[in-house]
C-alpha cells in the first residue's frame, strides 16, 4: 500500500496509465508493467526472467486483473513459474502472491522478514482504516474494493515468503544466476533489489518510483543512501517498481532529484517550492499525467512524511 485508501483515491483520479503488453527488458527479462487506475490503489511493476528451470517472477501484484496477465504471460510462454522474488511488503507487490501459489503449488518466494512486522503493525491499521470506511458505507464498486483490500490482508500466511532473504549475495534461482540485495530501512524496514549480471538489468522495487517516491513507510535519508548503492552497480537497464524502465542517465536525474527534494524538505523552504523543485529536477521522467498526478501526492508526503512526526520518521530509520 502507497497511502491511506481514502487520500489515494481522491490523489489518483487525473490520469491513468492502460495495462499494455508485455515489454522486453533486455533478452530473457520482460516487464508486465502496473498501471494507475482512476479511483483504484495501483498494481507495482513486475518482471518475468527466463531460465533454464522455468521463469523468475519478481513482485505479484495487487489486483488480480494485472496477477492474471502475469499467468497468462507464463502461459503463453509455456513455462512454470519456478520461484519469485517479493521487493517489499506492500500490497501491490506481493497481493498476488496466493493467485501465483494456487497456479504454481511447487513455486517459492523469496522476501525479506519486515513483512511480518506490517502485518501485525501497518497493514493491522489499514485494515482498522478499511473497517471504519466500510461502516461509513460508499458506492458499491468502492466498498468491493475496501473488501478486496481487506481480503489480501487478512490471506497474510500467503503473503509471506518461503525463503527468508537475509543478506545480500549471489543465488541461483530455477537455474539463473542472480545477485540479490538486502536494503534495510529504506522503503520499508527490508527491501530486495535484484542484479541480473548477464543482462545488466537492474529490478529495483519501490526504490525507484515514479511520478514520485512513494514515501509512506520509508526512511528518507537511509533510501538517498539506498539510491547511492544503486548507482554502483554497472546496469545499463534499471526497471522501477513503478514506472518505465531508465537508463542509467534517467537514473541519474532520479537519484538527484530525489536528493533535491529531501533537502528541500528539511530546510524552511516554502512547500510549493520543493513540489516545483521535483517538478523541474525530475522533468525528463515526466510525463504529462505524472505533471498531474505528482503534485498532489508531492503536497501529502510533504505534510505527513516528509515534515510530519519526526518521531515516526526516527523509528522507520531505527535499526
Amino acid at each position: 500500500m502507497k497511502i491511506p485508501v481514502l487520500v489515494l483515491l481522491a490523489l489518483l483520479v487525473p490520469g491513468s496509465i492502460p495495462a499494455a503488453e508485455p515489454e522486453w527488458v533486455a533478452p530473457g527479462v520482460e516487464l508486465i508493467r502496473g498501471e494507475y487506475t482512476p479511483g483504484q490503489q495501483p498494481d507495482g511493476n513486475s518482471v518475468l526472467l527466463q531460465a533454464p528451470q522455468g521463469l523468475i517472477l519478481v513482485d505479484t501484484g495487487r489486483h488480480a486483473a494485472h496477477t492474471q496477465r502475469v499467468l497468462d504471460r507464463a502461459r503463453a510462454l509455456d513455462r512454470p513459474i519456478r520461484a519469485v522474488v517479493n521487493t517489499h511488503w506492500h500490497l501491490d507487490h506481493v497481493g498476488g502472491n496466493p493467485r501465483v501459489r494456487a497456479a504454481f503449488p511447487s513455486v517459492r518466494v523469496y522476501a525479506s522478514a519486515a513483512i511480518d512486522a506490517a502485518l501485525d503493525g501497518f497493514l493491522a491499521d489499514y485494515r482498522r482504516q478499511l473497517e471504519a470506511a466500510l461502516a461509513r458505507g460508499a458506492d458499491a464498486p468502492t466498498t468491493q474494493a475496501w473488501r478486496d483490500e481487506i481480503a489480501l490482508i487478512d490471506a497474510g500466511p500467503a503473503l509471506r515468503p518461503d525463503v527468508t532473504i537475509t543478506a545480500s549475495g549471489a543465488r541461483r534461482l530455477a537455474g539463473r544466476r542472480l545477485q540479490l540485495h538486502l536494503q534495510a530501512h529504506s522503503v520499508t524496514a527490508g527491501d530486495v533489489w535484484l542484479f541480473d549480471p548477464s543482462t545488466r538489468v537492474l529490478i529495483a522495487g519501490d526504490l525507484v518510483t515514479l511520478p514520485v517516491p512513494f514515501l509512506d513507510t520509508a526512511c528518507p535519508t537511509r533510501w538517498a543512501a539506498a539510491l547511492d548503492d544503486l548507482a554502483r552497480q554497472p546496469f545499463t537497464r534499471l526497471v522501477p517498481g513503478h514506472g518505465a524502465p531508465l537508463d542509467r542517465a534517467q537514473f541519474d536525474v532520479y537519484r538527484r532529484a530525489y536528493g533535491e527534494l529531501v533537502t528541500c524538505a528539511a530546510s524552511a523552504t516554502a512547500k510549493q517550492t520543493c513540489i516545483d523543485l521535483w517538478l523541474d529536477s525530475a522533468a525528463p521522467l515526466l510525463d504529462a499525467a505524472a505533471r498531474t498526478q505528482a503534485p498532489p501526492l508531492l503536497d501529502y508526503y510533504l505534510d505527513r512524511v516528509l515534515r510530519g512526526d519526526a518521531g515516526r520518521i526516527a523509528a522507520l530509520c531505527a535499526g
